[in-house]
């Protein structure tokens, strides 16, 4: 997780970054820092968080990333991370969990019926090997307009009327973006990510990025591939027409029913 000792790192290493003011356009996603820079795949600093300028960034393969005290940071990995809906690995224990939760008629998965709830969840949970959130006040407002717009959602398990675990995303066209979840039972979160990769499978959406590498994702299918390759198929996926956010029990059999073989 970075902190706000960055701005030093740039004077340390006489790095440049570029500044944006509000409506600025972005730098190519291939400008990012590389590898052997200090923080690999930043890309630009400033700008705003406003509806249009998070579609245009995303649009482009871009993403916000900050902590608290530090200027709004715009990223672009290279390698990104990706989960192939079709390369989703169920493990067993979770197959079994699933049909418990589908059988459980108090039991449900919903999407967008508490953004707000499941924002504020993710930003109490720090991602895998972080201390602290990188979703500040800043970033639940801005992803509250953003829902508001259409394009971030809600991936919610819920369990006799309490919302137990979930996910938001973001979703233009055919392209999604998975951002964060969080769990107040044990694997309320993967149902979560499963229904969602269930949703995706139901209307042909082929990938959920997910920004960078993790061994939790590792496990569960997701795999590492070039940016220039990303962007592209994002380009690619943003002019398609994006799906009716509503989850159906049926969507679950896109993973528990067999399938035919490639």
């Amino acid at each position: 997780m970075l902190r706000p000792w960055l701005p030093v790192v740039f004077h340390l290493f006489g790095m440049k970054l570029p500044w944006l003011d509000p409506g600025d356009p972005f730098p190519k996603a291939s400008e990012a820092w590389d590898a052997d820079q200090p923080a690999p795949g930043l890309l630009a600093a400033g700008g705003a968080l406003d509806v249009s300028t998070l579609r245009r960034a995303y649009s482009g393969g871009i993403f916000p990333w900050f902590s608290e005290g530090q200027p709004i940071l715009w990223w672009s990995t290279d390698p990104r991370m990706v989960l192939y809906t079709g390369e989703f690995r169920l493990h067993r224990s979770l197959r079994k969990t699933l049909r418990k939760f589908i059988d459980d008629p108090r039991c449900e998965v919903r999407l967008d019926s508490a953004f707000g709830e499941v924002i504020r969840a993710c930003s109490a949970s720090p991602r895998e090997g972080q201390s602290g959130t990188w979703i500040v006040p800043e970033m639940v407002q801005a992803y509250e307009a953003f829902h508001a717009a259409g394009y971030a959602h809600s991936v919610e398990t819920w369990i006799d009327g309490e919302l137990v675990g979930g996910l938001y995303c973001v979703g233009i066209g055919q392209a999604m973006f998975g951002e964060s979840m969080f769990t107040r039972v044990p694997d309320a979160s993967k149902i979560a990510l499963a229904a969602l990769v269930a949703f995706c499978r139901h209307h042909r959406i082929e990938c959920i990025d997910c920004q960078q590498n993790t061994q939790h994702l590792a496990s569960l299918g997701a795999r590492e591939i070039p940016r220039e390759e990303f962007v592209a198929a994002v380009a690619r996926r943003i002019k398609q027409r994006g799906p009716v956010w509503k989850f159906e029990p049926v969507y679950w059999s896109e993973l528990l029913s067999p399938r035919p073989a490639a």
